[in-house]
Parts: C-alpha cells; sequence; structure tokens
C-alpha cells in the first residue's frame, strides 16, 4: 500500500523561520506533509514583534506566509502546543523544546543549525539539515565605490552616501527616486538573516535599534518609535592604514614605543580616529605584544593574534575582570563615552595595563577635560601621558601630559605654589596648557594665550618708558607707536630707533604715526 496524502510529518524549528527558508522549501516540494507549528513559536515572535525586534516580524511573516501555502493546498498546517506552561521561552530553549516534542511526535525536524541537526542524531530524532541560502550581495552594496565612507538609507527621501576622505567629503544623493518603507524593511530583514546566519553579528539589539557588524560593514538600524521613520546607516572603512603609512616624527615613533601607555587618541567624528586606533593596535601587535580591544560594535579589522571583545556582550565588571587576569601588554577601548568606560580604562591602566582610549573631542585638550571631574587631578598623568588628535585623517597634535609642583603662569604670590598638570607640545616641549586647583575650582589655562598678553604688556610698558605720551597699539608682530605732531622731535626719532633695534630681537617690528 502507497503512502497516504500528508502522511510525513515535519516540525520546524525557529531557524528555517527566521530565514524564511520553511516556505520556500514547500514552494519548491523539497516538504510535502503535515508540518507542526509550535503555538510556544508563535507567541516567541509575537512577543519579540511587540518589542520592535525585527526577529519577530520575520518570523511572524514567515509563517503568515506557511499558512497561505497550507491554504492552496501545498501542505497540512497543524498548531500544535510542545509545552504545557505559559512561561515565555527563549529562543534556544524553544529549539531544545521543539527538538524534545519531535522526538516525541515522531516528526522530523528541519532545521539551518548544524548543532541542532547533531544534537538530533545523537538523541536518534529524524531531522533535516538545511543548508542557509545567502544572497551573495545586499542591494545597498551597490552603492559603495572606493571613495564612500558611508551610505544612508531612510524611507522616503533618495539614497545619500558620503564621499571622499575623512574631514574631507561631499554628501551626495546616489538615487533619484525616495525610498518607498517596504524595500528598508526588506533590508533590514536581509541584514538580521544574514548576520544570524554567519555573515556577523547582532552587536547591539534593543526595541527601537539595532546595531550590525556585517562583514566589513558597521549598520546602523533605527526604528520607530526611537526615530519617526525607519533609518539605516552603513559605514565602511575606506582604507586600511598601517601605522608607517601615518609618516609619524621619529621621536614619536620612539614614545609610543617606549613610555607611552597611557594614551588617548581623540578628534571629531569622522575623522579618522578609530583608523589610526586601529593601526597602532596592528603595530603593537607586530612588535610581539599582547594586544586585546574593547569595541561597541567590533568593526576594527584585525590580525587574529588581537582579541576583540564586545562591551555590548559583558558589563564593566566583567571586562576588568578578563583584561586584569589575562594581562595584555596593551588595550584599545574604542569609542569611550560614558562615567563607565572612562572607569574602566582608569581602573585597567592604574593596574599596569597600557592603555589605548578613543574619545570624540573639538580640540586636544578637550580630551584631557574629559577626565577632569571623573578622576583626581594629580592622577590624571598616571593615566593620560600621551594625548594624539586626529584631523583629517592625520595626526595634527600631539601633547605630553606631566605633574609638577611650581607657581601657575601669572599668579605671583610664592605661596601659591601647587601641584600642577603641564600639557606640553610634544614635539616641540612648549608649554601649552596648565591644570590646578584654584579655591575648589579645577582650572584648564592656556599658557600661551596668558604668555602673549604678558609680552604685549612688557612691550607697552617699555615704549612708555621711552614716551610716555604716546598711544601704544601691538598688532600681529608690529608695534604701532602715536605720538601727537606738535611733540614730535628729533629727540623721539632717535628713541623711536633705539626702541626698534631692542624690539626687533623679541621678532617686532615698530611702526612710528605721527598724528
Amino acid at each position: 500500500m502507497g503512502k497516504m496524502a500528508f502522511e510525513d510529518v515535519y516540525i520546524p524549528d525557529a531557524t528555517v523561520i527566521v530565514e524564511r527558508s520553511l516556505s520556500s522549501l514547500i514552494e519548491q516540494g523539497r516538504i510535502r506533509g503535515r508540518i507542526l507549528i509550535p503555538l510556544e513559536m508563535i507567541r516567541f515572535f509575537e512577543r519579540e514583534a511587540r518589542q520592535g525586534r525585527a526577529l519577530g516580524f520575520l518570523g511572524l511573516e514567515e509563517l503568515s506566509r506557511v499558512r497561505e501555502l497550507g491554504d492552496r493546498g501545498l501542505a497540512l498546517i497543524d498548531v500544535v502546543e510542545i509545552t504545557r506552561g505559559l512561561q515565555p521561552l527563549t529562543l534556544e530553549d524553544l529549539n531544545t523544546a521543539i527538538r524534545e516534542y519531535a522526538a516525541r511526535a515522531g516528526a522530523k525536524l528541519v532545521t539551518h543549525d548544524r548543532l541542532q541537526y547533531l544534537a538530533c542524531k545523537a538523541l536518534g530524532v529524524d531531522a533535516m539539515y538545511v543548508e542557509p541560502m545567502i544572497s551573495q550581495e545586499l542591494w545597498f552594496e551597490k552603492f559603495f565605490d572606493r571613495d564612500t565612507l558611508s551610505v544612508h538609507i531612510k524611507e522616503g527621501v533618495p539614497v545619500r552616501a558620503k564621499k571622499g576622505r575623512p574631514g574631507e567629503w561631499v554628501l551626495t544623493d546616489v538615487t533619484s527616486e525616495p525610498i518607498p518603507r517596504e524595500y528598508v524593511e526588506r533590508l533590514i530583514e536581509e541584514i538580521v538573516r544574514r548576520a544570524r546566519a554567519g555573515s556577523g553579528r547582532i552587536e547591539v539589539e534593543r526595541s527601537g535599534s539595532l546595531i550590525v557588524q556585517l562583514q566589513d560593514y558597521r549598520i546602523v538600524i533605527v526604528k520607530p518609535p526611537v526615530c519617526d521613520s525607519y533609518e539605516v546607516t552603513i559605514t565602511r572603512p575606506v582604507v586600511k592604514l598601517r601605522l608607517e603609512d601615518y609618516n609619524l616624527p621619529e621621536k614619536l615613533i620612539r614614545r609610543l614605543e617606549e613610555r607611552a601607555e597611557g594614551i588617548l587618541i581623540a578628534g571629531a567624528p569622522g575623522m579618522g580616529k578609530t583608523t589610526f586606533a586601529q593601526a597602532l593596535a596592528e603595530y603593537y601587535s607586530r612588535k610581539g605584544r599582547i594586544v586585546k580591544t574593547i569595541e561597541a560594535p567590533r568593526d576594527m579589522r584585525l590580525p587574529p593574534t588581537v582579541s576583540q571583545y564586545s562591551k555590548a556582550y559583558a558589563d564593566p565588571s566583567e571586562l576588568h575582570d578578563l583584561l586584569l587576569l589575562s594581562r595584555p601588554d596593551y588595550t584599545v577601548f574604542d569609542e569611550m563615552r560614558n562615567d563607565e568606560d572612562f572607569k574602566l580604562y582608569v581602573d585597567l591602566r592604574l593596574a599596569g595595563i597600557g592603555m589605548i582610549g578613543v574619545v570624540h573631542a573639538t580640540s586636544p585638550i578637550d580630551a584631557i577635560q574629559r577626565f577632569i571631574g571623573r578622576v583626581d587631578l594629580g592622577m590624571i598623568p598616571s593615566v593620560i601621558d600621551t594625548v594624539i588628535f586626529i584631523e583629517k585623517g592625520t595626526v595634527s597634535k600631539v601633547y605630553d601630559v606631566r605633574m609638577t609642583v611650581k607657581l601657575p603662569t601669572g599668579l605671583r604670590e610664592a605661596e601659591l605654589a601647587r601641584p600642577v598638570v603641564e600639557v606640553r607640545d610634544f614635539l616641540t616641549g612648549e608649554l601649552e596648557y596648565e591644570i590646578y586647583t584654584f579655591g575648589e575650582q579645577t582650572v584648564v589655562v592656556p599658557v600661551k594665550k596668558l604668555s602673549r598678553e604678558a609680552i604685549k604688556d612688557k612691550i607697552v610698558e617699555i615704549v612708555r618708558k621711552s614716551v610716555p605720551y604716546a598711544d601704544v597699539e601691538v598688532e600681529g608682530n608690529t608695534v604701532v607707536i602715536k605720538v601727537p605732531r606738535t611733540l614730535y622731535s628729533s629727540a623721539i626719532a632717535r628713541k623711536a630707533r633705539k626702541l626698534e633695534k631692542r624690539l626687533s630681537k623679541l621678532g617686532y617690528e615698530v611702526e612710528v604715526k605721527i598724528c
């Protein structure tokens, strides 16, 4: 006697639902028979969808599609309850419960998960392993060329792209027509499918946002109600540089090799901070140092010798213990943002681990000021010794940070001497800023500006000693002496010539105006 219609019984796990494979298997005729859909699976995807997660929408849409195919007579669809409790299941628990029900019901389990398939074989459960079908290219990839920094996709507007290099780019429309919502939703679904199938990883998943690392692409997805519409931002490193490509001065190279252990890499967004941090991490790894990173998302392209830790999957105390016990020579902390990040950087640095922190800052001194209030003033040179400011993809400024006890610049009373954090230009040694406590307040004083004002006052004092009734103005490197016509004489002219010789040694020119 031949088999009756719908005699074969199948039960899918969540992987073939998320990948939208079950409907394809039915349409292709690879599955013909009775298909059991766990009630708990429907509840799981509904719960995920109500929390705004793309996974939930993917699952419910696929289950709806499977039901439509059943109504067309291509399969017999039955909803079954596989557990007796109403307790919500995690995705892992759901797949385990489906496997156990398949064993009891004698159904063939359909899965994309190789481990699930092997577990079924070990338990003697009939299983069907299906290779995940992954398209070769996502449709946004055609917008990336060698000059594209990022692609910005938002429903209702044309696709736009930043083209150029860090700090020097233009925003251009790469499509003429606005992108409809359904296109953006399908793109999000495909990104999630590929990430879960092993082509990438979901770094952060919240009810209204998703951060995905898909091969070299960092993808930020924002959905309502966080945003007014669906929005996808995709960035990709334009170039992968080695430290040697930056043509750094030999003095700075020696500093990085011998002394720098509390490094801050600072700059405005999009200026190439992470690219430089990546090059520095690779440089230390090539020099035989143990290097690890803390990232969220993990988008640095580094050799396998560098361990990349995710801030999204481990709390600061866990990362602290892992790094403290494994004792790397250097840890690169990408995108330090909140108090916990700065505290972790400080704790690890004080424990003796070389730290390289990446922070957003509009000027080099701003990077140091991010630590004021988060750490005692006297500890700043212990946790930061070198500040590297990146502008337009190049190193534009390097600061050396050190502690001394002195009378701060501009103060006159000797008893006002105190501990002062000096911030000097590393290459020239010129003192640019002083940080110290004044009363109960911590002040950051631009010493170069004070020095200019002091020099200006000194010049005015010198001129007025010789010509007390003259008006004196210092304009750049020119000293303008204005003398009333009625008071001008040959004696004044001689004094002006002497002043000119004296001030020329200070780099100033003298101009006499008779008015």
